[in-house]
């Protein structure tokens, strides 16, 4: 697919349909992410965790409902993969790096997603609220000393992905020559 094109199908998917993908395209998707730049070339302080078990991805919904005190909470959207990236910080005066690793990697998964048809969305509340705790960390098999940053989901949209307007003035820009 063109960049372009890829970039104006993108969007926010929050309704999928409930087949997994095959191995084939998530592959294709990993491969995104680990092409994403990371700070200083620290690759080895992110960590990628794909879950596709429906009774452990039903455990964190649950455990989101819990923390959230919404009991109709449901971060995935009925997705049947996420991918959550787990980082290790070293130095806390660095944490907006961070958090850019994780953003910088999950926009890749998100553009290689669309690029083959898949629909996916950037979660974040989630983990932030704290529905990952050290049993689900263990149960996901993160490794000691890193922490959930982000994650997204990945599943074939129950609407098709198509092309969007996109205005150039979407964001605030000046230019200074």
């Amino acid at each position: 697919m063109e960049f372009t094109k890829t970039i104006k199908m993108r969007r926010s998917t929050r309704s999928y349909k409930p087949e997994q993908i095959t191995s084939e395209e998530l592959d294709k998707v990993l491969y995104a992410a680990y092409a994403a730049p990371v700070g200083n070339g620290l690759y080895e302080d992110v960590h990628l965790t794909v879950v596709q078990n429906s009774d452990l991805l039903n455990r964190i919904v649950k455990s989101t409902a819990e923390v959230s005190k919404n009991p109709d909470a449901n971060p995935f959207y009925g997705a049947p993969t996420i991918v959550i990236v787990s980082t290790k910080l070293k130095d806390a005066s660095k944490i907006g790096t961070t958090y850019a690793n994780a953003a910088c990697i999950v926009e890749n998964m998100h553009l290689a997603a669309t690029d083959i048809g898949l629909g996916s969305v950037y979660l974040l509340g989630f983990i932030r609220a704290g529905a990952i705790n050290d049993s689900l960390k263990q149960e996901l098999g993160i490794p000691e000393g890193y922490n959930p940053t982000s994650a997204i989901t990945l599943g074939y949209p129950t609407e098709k992905l198509v092309e969007r307007d996109i205005p150039a003035n979407k964001i605030s820009t000046n230019y200074i020559k």
